[in-house]
């Protein structure tokens, strides 16, 4: 079976979603979502980072980050994969409800079905990277290893 995922809506698994009210604290900061901290991060180092971080929901920190009249930072294509999964890492680590959920899915393969993103998710036509459902399938793995390590 294939865990699905894509609206924060959606029971028990919309959890996974970067726009799920579940905050974290990162790099000595309060963010409301991993989608804020995510974003955020393009600007690393400008003041932008602040108005991002204060966005009133997900969807703006998101419209604010492809915001392309400002310059992304010169590395961003290549840490943008490892930014996502330290941000996730932490929202997992952070909530032991949601940890639950994701440890429940067993060896599932995770997909986001974002119909939209042929990157992060699976796109229309399922051709997508699904790069955010092999994160949240990593970011298991990482918190099994240290479960079967505290024991």
């Amino acid at each position: 079976m294939t865990v699905y995922f894509y609206t924060t809506h959606e029971e028990p698994y919309g959890c996974f979603s970067n726009f799920s009210r579940h905050g974290i604290e990162i790099d000595g900061a309060w963010w409301p979502t991993t989608e804020h901290y995510f974003q955020a991060q393009k600007f690393a180092g400008t003041s932008y980072v602040a108005q991002v971080q204060k966005a009133l929901t997900p969807k703006q920190a998101t419209e604010m980050g492809r915001n392309r009249k400002l310059p992304l930072r010169p590395d961003w294509e290549q840490i943008k994969d490892k930014v996502m999964f330290e941000a996730v890492l932490r929202k997992f680590e952070t909530h032991k409800e949601l940890r639950v959920i994701l440890l429940s899915t067993d060896e599932e393969e995770i997909v986001e079905n974002a119909p939209g993103d042929y990157y992060w998710g699976c796109g229309a036509d399922g051709s997508g990277q699904n790069t955010l459902g092999k994160i949240l399938m990593e970011v298991r793995n990482v918190l099994r290893q240290r479960m079967t390590q505290e024991r």
